[in-house]
């Protein structure tokens, strides 16, 4: 039986992704699917996106606000609009979207079965089901508007899904997978990502049965009429002591927009940072040679390596990967594009190579993962607002924008919010 595998507050942010970043977290996007297909396989793909931490974490890398609600919605554009050319030669099919697009789902799904020859009118029924499950046996005042529906040539799938408040300024991701799914009423959630509202109406909590039998019974016996009369005359229930459950692993995405240090695992930081330098240079000779890649794009490479090899526990801050590339608001600094570009290039380079059996990039790669969780165990290094600030100062060079526009030379910047004080370190 699948369980819930954690939650998350998400903050409710509006606004678009710009197309110069769009166009690159398609890219990068699909290339780290390709990376993880190719050295894992689709089913640990599948597992990977269903897992909350590991989903916030991929569009962080990703240059994607690095704790708001709309890293969902991008990273699954970016996922529809880069994985659909090759959809026929991974077996990979992203499906639904936002509002108008998320209602399209169930004829998409039919559209893949015809193509692939997987029961498409199967999956659209599951896609209506997985819906109503969130939006009515799941009554915790989030109304979904988003619906991302992720299936494989072998019917295999993961949904992702979101719901806001609009009142409360909040959003909340569920995500399902079919690994192991018995029942869509009996605690089917891989996971569920939210702040608690306290107590809200769960009928596909396991511990419903006995009242999802008993509103069956009531309306089989008594009717629709007599149900509402019963109801408006009873009395108050009485409180009755939940029964126990495990403590689930938590993620609380803070409301501040700026990256502070009790966001990130500065251990796993140092380690990362540490493993660029160190091994960087070893494993990539070639690539160095290569006009822009340089010690800051392998600081980003081993960033992307984490999230292509990383292990679920590695996950738990998720704040950390965007200081591989940055953020569209310019937390916890504006994207570096020539760096981002080079990171696009690298990983093409290797997933190409990987896919006509040459994989020494992409082994490169892991084994700058691995000396990375390795090193952090011993090594040291400056605080997150020392590391801020350099990217700060650099931010010129290596082609920082912002929605905000292209970061001026670090000696003009002081008109920035916030520039002033990562400037300073403080």
């Amino acid at each position: 039986m699948v369980q819930r595998a954690g939650s998350a507050d998400l903050p409710l942010h509006g606004g678009r992704v710009p197309r110069w970043l769009g166009e690159r977290m398609t890219k990068l996007g699909a290339v780290i699917t390709q990376a993880i297909v190719i050295e894992y396989g689709r089913d640990e793909l599948l597992r990977r996106l269903a897992h909350p931490f590991w989903f916030q974490s991929f569009g962080c890398v990703m240059g994607m606000d690095w704790h708001s609600s709309g890293i969902t919605t991008s990273v699954l554009g970016a996922l529809k609009r880069g994985l659909t050319p090759m959809a026929g030669e991974l077996g990979i099919h992203v499906c639904g979207g936002r509002g108008q697009s998320s209602r399209k789902t169930p004829d998409e799904l039919i559209a893949v079965g015809n193509r692939v020859g997987i029961d498409g009118s199967n999956l659209a029924t599951t896609s209506r089901l997985v819906a109503k499950v969130d939006s009515a046996a799941v009554q915790d005042g989030f109304d979904l508007y988003l619906h991302g529906f992720i299936v494989t040539d072998d019917g295999k799938w993961v949904v992702v899904q979101q719901g806001m408040n609009g009142d409360k300024r909040q959003a909340r991701r569920y995500h399902w997978i079919s690994e192991g799914l018995k029942s869509f009423v009996d605690s089917p959630h891989a996971a569920i990502e939210g702040r608690g509202q306290g107590e809200i109406v769960n009928l596909a909590d396991h511990r419903a049965e006995a009242s999802r039998k008993g509103q069956l019974d009531l309306l089989a016996t008594l009717g629709p009429d007599r149900i509402v009369r019963e109801v408006i005359a009873i009395e108050p229930a009485r409180k009755v002591k939940e029964l126990a459950q495990p403590m689930l692993p938590h993620l609380v995405m803070p409301a501040h927009h700026d990256v502070r240090e009790e966001d990130v695992n500065m251990r796993r930081l140092h380690g990362t940072l540490a493993a660029a330098a160190d091994r960087g240079p070893e494993d990539f000779e070639n690539l160095l040679l290569m006009p822009g890649v340089g010690a800051r794009t392998v600081k980003a490479l081993a960033m992307v390596a984490e999230v292509v090899h990383g292990a679920p526990c590695r996950f738990s801050d998720p704040a950390r990967f965007s200081l591989a590339h940055g953020g569209k608001d310019r937390h916890p600094f504006p994207v570096p594009l020539k760096v981002y570009d080079e990171t696009i290039k690298v990983m093409k380079s290797a997933v190409g190579k990987a896919r006509l059996g040459r994989e020494e990039e992409l082994q490169a790669l892991k084994r700058l993962d691995d000396q990375a969780r390795q090193m952090e165990r011993y090594v040291t290094g400056p605080d997150l607002k020392e590391i801020v600030a350099g990217e700060f100062r650099q931010s010129h060079e290596w082609g920082g924008r912002s929605v905000f526009g292209w970061e001026p030379p670090a000696e003009e910047t002081a008109n920035f919010p916030g520039s002033a004080d990562y400037l300073k370190g403080s």
